[in-house]
Formats: structure tokens, C-alpha cells, sequence
């Protein structure tokens, strides 16, 4: 083959054309082209390597580019691509055909295409090295510790000039300083004039091949495999937003849409002060790098992990073994993408250090791409120091806890002397572990309520950003407090309940009989006088008032929930609780709806338990009972106009007294006289109805002689005897004989006591000091005689739902909370909650009405 040649072999033009042959000599060092009907140029390694167009020994021919084997180049260099994951190594056909070349012409001619090639096969090998084995990584620090003298880019020493920025060095200890040394200079803000809420990462992108493709920024999904809409994949990017993305993709298709790796260097966009426009670098933390077999940045301290630069999203290529347009054996994919935002310390102006890109890789073995599929991932997180937050919690948690120790060791001092037992035995320590795991409960519920709403506010109305949500790792500990809460509340409520349903109680009544009648006598055939009964359902009807009133509550529960469920569902108060800065109660379909906050959720659902609770408080104690019905003062009322009193002990030695004495003598009568009775007390025309005379004092609280409790207690045994063993009762005829007159004996009993007709037993009246009010206790000892203390607060309610409000409100608030925490779905948890109200409520109703039947001796038929 014969060609015009016009140039000499260095460019300059000849005084006239001559024909010369295309041999590959020297004179010519040209060749024929594949086609053979044209001469073309060797390749420029062949000409200055062998001065002609072969690469004959002892030069190296690779990659169709022809180098001197001389020099201190590495001769013997691996082409195997290594699978970690999988703990395999194959030999992969594109390393075999490019990494030398890509090695030889980056460290010889520097050739800038040649060097990110070089630096792409690293990248492909999970920018993993060993110090004794030459592939690619291993080849990139060979050379880029052999260009010292070169310089570097833009002052960074980890890129050398020709060469790409792959690592951030092997020191330990260099990871924590670039992430955490030197704060971005630009500030980001929720809210005002200043607002800045757009994170803008850029990206250059290169080929396989090393070209360089373009600047391109990473909104509309460049890093996210999973295919949404542009709003919802542009949300990863505002700033504040946690954004979690996943789905599970056919290999077939990532075959199809990834036939050769696309390769970032992420970079984040910046403004300063001046305005100036300004990139940083954005490490990566590539999960799967091996630094001499060793998964360093799996290793929790950040002190030992090993930051790179250069990413790709999913390699087909180098697990190709014989042929580069055959299938892979292999496929490398990553499957998650993390990128994490770390908000300086203390920072009042919304400072934030570098971000950091989490990349782990999947290796899939290819089979059948058609059936196999991966699950990816993309999620952006915020993160900030919780150091001082857990130090302000555990100051809070020791300060409140050691206030609750002393409350508890009160509440067991109060408790010993209503029981009357000088001792400190087995019983006393349980019972202060029982008023103290209740007051834990109640610091636990404080701390959380006051953490969860600290975040809810501090967050979502901050303008520069000067607080991030923790992290889900970060409320583990949070989750751990409500928990706690939760169970010691339930423990305290099941004590309550226990303590209300064995109660100690009996009806007195006051009513005398009318005269005398005459009564047949059965088997004497005659007849004689006796005295006229006194009827029993002024007691029965009492007595099913009381069993009505046991769980009578300050907040209707159904109301409560509904209520609760309508504002967080309907309303929208839930999207309060989304990990992002909007404060608006409306979501769009089409925009992305970022993950809720365990502790954001927590906040704004106790907020709207709370407040609606406290609403429902308000409104039944200023309104509802002031006006139309008062259910505590209406039982006081009733047994006064039943002429019934009330007496009941809550514990040994003390409990609570309604004095229910009609002032008339008689309630037992027409509704003639009944009217007229009532005329004459509105009136004033007949005395008061306080046990004092001219006092209007019903109720008490009681704490009574062990001399008295030993004789009620004696009457007491006779009255529920009738429930011991079998083979110690008599027929059932005489038992109930005995337990009707030991019910006339104990109703005499308790009438002559509150008559002082017993010296040896007597009581005083006495008003309750100001700080025995306080701590709930009485510094007086009832010794010789019982004590009465007046009680204007109708405290007997303490032993019926009505008085324990604040721990049934609590304790349904922090089942409500635990279980939508546990499924995150308040339908669920008010459903449940409902639910467990209602078992509750019937079992309190149920063993109630059992209790007041076997201690006042009324059927139980007759409880409603």
C-alpha cells in the first residue's frame, strides 16, 4: 500500500509530495487500516517506544498501546475484580484489557484520560488495596506516591495534579478531622429573609473510559435508582427533611439501563457571606472498601475509617470474565445510599460540617436476571450532638427522682400510720417500692412530655436552625423513658384499682321503727306484737348509688378518644410529627411526605391528649357539675335523705365517714311528709346536717383506735363468715341468721360509736393541719380516741375513680402513646386504648360489686 505523503515525521511540509509505502518502518510509520484500501498513522507509544510501528520485545504491548519495559514500573499487576461480599475474585476481561494500559500511559505520559481511568478501576474494586498484590488500587498509590513532586489541586494533598482525588489518606485519625474540624462557611435557615433550605450538590460525572461527561446537579434522581416523581426525588435535597426512599428493582433492568458504569465526584454548592459561589468536596464512607482484608469503615470509631471521593451506582462491566458484550457473572449494585448532615455544636446560625455520602455495595451473583430482583435504598439524615441534651435529662432525671424517693418515703411514713404498724417489715418495703415506682412514673411521663415537646417547638419554629431531631438510633433512649413510664404507671394504677376493690365499707342506718304490729307466729297458730321493719332499699338503693359512682370520671373516655383520634387524623396534627421543617397541618399528595419522629409523634399526641383532657376538667368541675349534675355531692345528699351514713376504711386504721343522718328523724316516709321535710330545711326551720350540731360537716376523714378497729373487726368476722370453708358452717339457714344479726350488730355498733356511747371508744372532731394537708399524712396518733377530721373536699372519692384522675388520665395517655410508638398508627392505639378501658372499668365493677356485697351484706342482684 502506497500513500501520499505531503509531512515529514515532524510536521513540516515538504517542498513537494512524494509516494511512500505504508510498511510501519521508520521512513514511513504508517500502516494499512483494517479495510486495507487506506494508509493511517501509527499509534504515537509505537513511534517513540520501537521508533516503528510494532511493539517487539523487550516492550510491552497492552491495551493497543506500546511501552518500555523499563523503568521502575511494577511489571506483574492482577486483573482480578475481588467480590468481597461474596468472597470471590474473578478475572475480570475489561481489567485484563485496560488496566495495564490505563496504568502504563497514566504513569508514563500522564495522560489525564488514562489516569481517571485508572482511578474508575479502583472505584470498581471498592477502592480496596493490599500492599502486596498490584491491582488497581494498589497501581493508583503507586504512582500517586511516585508524582510527589507534582502539584496539587486547589491546595488539597490528597489531589495530585493528572491524577483523580480517589482517598483522603490511610492516617488514623483523618476522618474525624475533615468531618468534623472545619464548618461549612454558609448558614442555613427554616424561616425570614435569610431563608436557605436548599442543599445543592453537584456532580462530576465521568465514563468507563475516563472521559469527563459533564457538570450536572444530583436533582431529578441522578443518585437514586428507585424511579419517582421530580418533586418527591428533589426532596432529598431541602434542607431539614429526612428522606427515606427504597424499592426492589429487576437485575434485568439494570442490565439493560446500566450497560457500562457512570462515575460522580459529589460536590456541595455554596454561597458565603460576599455571595461568592464556592464548591466543597463531599467524602464518601464506602462501607465495603478493604484496607488489607480489613473492613475498616465498618468498624464503629471513626477514627480507623478510610474516606474516598469517587462513587458509581451500578457496575456490569468488570464481572464480565471472557467477553465484554457477554452477561456478567457478576453485578455490583449499591444498594444503599446514605447521606448524613451534621449540624455544628452549639451553632446559633445554622452551621453545618461537611456532609457525608454512606455507600454499601451488593455483589449479585447473576443467574436469571429476569426472576432476580435487589432492594436499594436513598435516605438523608441530620444529625447533631445529643451530648448536652442526655446531660439535661439525667440532671432533670436525678434531681426529680431523688424529689420522688422522698415523696415516696411520705407516702410509706402516711401509709405506716394509717395501718397502724410501728414495724419496718417485708409489707413496708413493697409498699414504698409501690409509691415510688408510681412517682418515677410521673418523672419518667415529665421528662418525655417535656423532651417530646422541647423538639416540637425548638424545631419546628426555629428560624436559623439551631437544633436537628435525634436521629432513630439517638430516641432509643427516649423510646426507653416512655417505656419505663408506661410500665410503672400500669403498676401503680393495678395497685389503686387492688386497693379500691378490697375496701372496707357498711351502710348505716339510722332509720328507728315505726310502732308496733301485729305478726302471726308460724307453728304456734297465733299471734303477737312485734316491732315494724325498717325497710331496706333506702340501703339497696345507697348501695347501688355507690357501686354507680365507682367509676364515674372528670373526662368522658369515649369523648377523650375520639376527640384525640379526630385532631391528630382529621385535622392533620400528626404532620407535625414528620421529620422536616414545614409546620403546615396539610400534606399534598404528590409531595413527599418525609418519616414520622418517634419523639415528634410522641410530643403532639400527649400535647392533644392532654390539652383536650384538661379542657374536658375544666369544663366538667366550672360547668357540668356546678349546673346540672354534681355525682359525688348528689351521694352525700342522698344518704342524708336516706338516712344513711357511710362508713368505710380504706386501710386499717383510717378511711372516710359521710355523715348521712336525716335531720328529720325519718326518711322512711309519704312524699307528703317528704316535701314538707324538705320545705323546712330550705327554710332553716329544723337543724343543720352536720355531724356537730350547727355545722353543715357531712364528711370526714377518719383515723380510728386500734380498740375500735379490734371490735369492728370482731362484728366484721361473724358478718363474712358465711364465706370460709364449708365444713366450718353451719346450714344455711342458721348462717344466714348469723350474718343477719352480726349486719344488726355492727349497724348498732357503728351508730352508738358516731353517738359517743362508747367512752372506751370515743372520737374527736378536729380540722387538718395546713402541712398535714400537704404531705397527706396526720402527725397525730389516734391513741385512746379516734379522730375525725373535717373534710369540705370529699376526699372519700380517693378509694373511686374520681379521686385518682391524674393517674387514669396518665396511664391511658402513656398506653396510648406505647402503642402507636410500638405500630405507629394512632387508629390502632386509640381502638386499644378504648378497649382497655372498658375491660378495666368492668373488672373494677365487677369485683366492686362482689366486695360491697360481701361487706355490707346487700345482694348483689340488686347492684346495677
Amino acid at each position: 500500500m502506497i500513500d501520499l505523503v505531503e509531512r515529514d515525521v515532524n510536521g513540516t511540509l515538504l517542498s513537494q509530495a512524494t509516494c511512500k509505502l505504508c510498511d510501519g518502518s521508520e521512513n514511513s510509520f504508517m500502516v494499512a487500516n483494517a479495510l486495507g484500501n487506506r494508509c493511517v498513522r501509527c499509534e504515537p507509544t509505537f513511534i517513540n517506544t520501537s521508533r516503528s510501528c510494532t511493539c517487539s520485545e523487550p516492550n510491552i504491548l497492552t491495551g493497543g498501546l506500546c511501552f518500555s519495559s523499563t523503568g521502575n514500573f511494577p511489571p506483574r499487576m492482577t486483573s482480578a475484580a475481588r467480590y468481597g461480599e461474596l468472597g470471590v475474585s474473578l478475572t475480570s476481561e475489561w481489567f485484563a484489557k485496560y488496566l495495564q494500559s490505563s496504568a502504563a500511559a497514566c504513569w508514563v505520559y500522564a495522560n489525564l484520560t488514562s489516569c481517571q481511568a485508572l482511578g474508575n478501576m479502583c472505584v470498581m474494586n471498592m477502592n480496596s488495596y493490599e500492599s502486596s498484590t498490584f491491582d488497581a488500587c494498589r497501581l493508583f498509590q503507586f504512582i500517586f506516591e511516585n508524582t510527589a513532586g507534582l502539584r496539587t489541586v486547589h491546595s488539597f494533598s490528597f489531589w495530585r495534579q493528572n491524577l483523580p482525588w480517589l482517598f483522603y489518606g490511610d492516617q488514623l485519625g483523618l476522618a474525624p478531622q475533615v468531618l468534623s474540624t472545619t464548618p461549612l462557611p454558609t448558614n442555613f435557615s427554616f424561616k425570614g429573609q435569610n431563608q436557605n433550605t436548599k442543599l445543592k450538590f453537584v456532580a462530576a460525572s465521568y465514563d468507563v473510559r475516563g472521559n469527563f461527561l459533564k457538570w450536572q446537579t444530583l436533582e431529578g434522581g441522578v443518585l437514586q435508582l428507585c424511579p419517582d416523581t421530580e418533586t418527591r426525588l428533589n426532596a432529598a435535597y431541602s434542607f431539614g427533611t429526612t428522606y427515606q426512599q427504597s424499592c426492589e428493582i429487576p437485575v434485568s433492568k439494570l442490565l439493560t439501563d446500566f450497560p457500562t458504569p457512570i462515575f460522580y465526584d459529589v460536590y456541595l454548592e455554596y454561597t458565603d457571606e460576599n455571595q461568592h459561589r464556592y464548591i466543597w468536596a463531599v467524602p464518601v464512607l464506602n462501607l465495603n472498601l478493604q484496607h488489607n482484608k480489613i473492613f475498616v469503615n465498618q468498624d464503629s470509631s471513626s477514627g480507623k475509617w478510610l474516606l474516598t471521593r469517587r462513587i458509581f451506582l451500578v457496575d456490569t462491566l468488570s464481572g464480565r470474565e471472557n467477553d465484554l458484550e457477554s452477561q456478567p457473572r457478576l453485578v455490583r449494585v449499591a444498594t444503599q445510599i446514605s447521606l448524613s448532615i451534621h449540624l455544628v455544636p452549639n451553632t446559633k446560625n445554622g452551621n453545618i460540617y461537611p456532609p457525608l455520602i454512606t455507600i454499601a455495595y451488593s455483589d449479585v451473583d447473576v443467574r436469571d436476571p429476569t426472576s432476580q430482583s435487589v432492594e436499594v435504598s436513598f435516605s438523608v439524615r441530620y444529625e447533631m450532638d445529643q451530648g448536652e441534651a442526655h446531660v439535661q435529662t439525667d440532671i432533670a432525671l436525678g434531681v426529680l427522682g431523688g424529689l420522688a424517693v422522698l415523696s415516696s418515703l411520705l407516702k410509706t411514713a402516711g401509709w405506716k400510720r394509717r395501718v397502724g404498724s410501728p414495724m419496718i417489715d417485708l409489707q413496708t418495703v413493697v409498699k414504698f417500692l409501690v409509691y415510688y415506682a408510681g412517682d418515677l412514673a410521673n418523672v419518667f411521663f415529665i421528662i418525655t412530655v417535656g423532651t417530646g415537646l422541647y423538639w416540637l417547638i425548638f424545631f419546628k419554629a426555629q428560624k436559623s436552625v439551631s437544633v436537628l431531631l435525634p436521629v432513630p438510633a439517638q430516641e432509643e433512649r427516649f423510646v426507653t423513658f416512655v417505656g419505663c413510664a408506661f410500665a410503672l404507671k400500669a403498676l401503680q394504677f393495678l395497685h389503686k384499682l387492688i386497693s379500691q376493690i378490697t375496701i372496707d365499707i357498711f351502710f348505716i342506718d339510722w332509720e328507728r321503727p315505726k310502732g308496733k304490729v301485729l305478726k302471726a307466729v308460724e307453728g304456734e297458730g297465733g299471734v303477737r306484737n312485734a316491732t315494724v321493719p325498717v325497710s331496706i332499699w333506702r340501703t339497696y338503693f345507697v348501695a347501688n348509688e355507690w357501686n354507680e359512682i365507682q367509676t364515674v370520671r372528670k373526662i368522658n373516655p369515649l369523648f377523650q378518644v375520639l376527640t384525640v383520634l379526630f385532631f391528630l387524623e382529621v385535622v392533620g396534627f400528626k404532620n407535625l410529627a414528620l421529620m422536616d421543617s414545614s409546620s403546615s397541618l396539610s400534606r399534598s399528595q404528590s409531595s413527599y411526605i418525609a418519616p414520622y419522629s418517634r419523639i415528634l409523634r410522641y410530643a403532639v399526641s400527649a400535647a392533644a391528649w392532654l390539652v383536650i383532657a384538661l379542657m374536658q376538667i375544666v369544663f366538667f368541675v366550672v360547668f357540668y357539675e356546678r349546673f346540672i349534675e354534681d355525682k359525688i355531692r348528689q351521694f352525700v345528699d342522698l344518704c342524708c335523705m336516706s338516712n344513711i351514713s357511710v362508713f368505710l376504711l380504706s386501710h386499717k386504721c383510717f378511711g372516710y365517714y359521710i355523715h348521712g343522718r336525716s335531720v328529720h328523724g325519718h326518711a322512711d316516709t309519704n312524699m307528703e311528709e317528704m316535701n314538707m321535710n324538705l320545705k323546712r330545711e330550705a327554710e332553716n326551720l329544723c337543724s343543720q346536717r352536720g355531724l356537730v350540731p350547727n355545722t353543715d360537716g357531712q364528711t370526714f376523714q377518719i383515723a380510728i383506735s386500734s380498740q375500735m378497729r379490734q371490735h369492728y373487726d370482731r362484728i366484721h368476722e361473724t358478718l363474712t363468715r358465711r364465706n370460709g370453708p364449708a365444713r366450718l358452717l353451719s346450714s344455711p339457714a342458721s348462717t344466714f341468721e348469723q350474718s343477719i344479726k352480726a349486719y344488726h350488730t355492727m349497724n348498732k355498733f357503728l351508730g352508738s360509736f358516731i353517738d359517743h356511747v362508747h367512752k372506751e371508744m370515743d372520737y374527736f372532731i378536729k380540722d387538718k393541719l395546713l402541712l398535714e394537708r400537704i404531705l397527706g399524712m396526720e402527725f397525730m396518733e389516734p391513741m385512746e380516741k379516734s379522730i375525725f377530721y373535717n373534710d369540705e373536699g370529699y376526699s372519700f372519692s380517693s378509694v373511686l375513680y374520681y379521686g385518682n384522675e391524674a393517674t387514669l388520665l396518665i396511664y391511658d395517655l402513656l398506653f396510648f402513646c406505647v402503642v402507636d410508638l410500638a405500630c405507629q398508627n394512632f387508629i390502632l392505639a386509640a381502638c386499644l386504648t378504648y378497649l382497655q378501658q372498658e375491660i378495666f372499668r368492668f373488672i373494677r365493677n365487677t369485683v366492686g360489686q362482689k366486695n360491697l356485697a360481701s361487706k355490707t351484706l346487700v345482694d348483689q342482684r340488686f347492684l346495677i
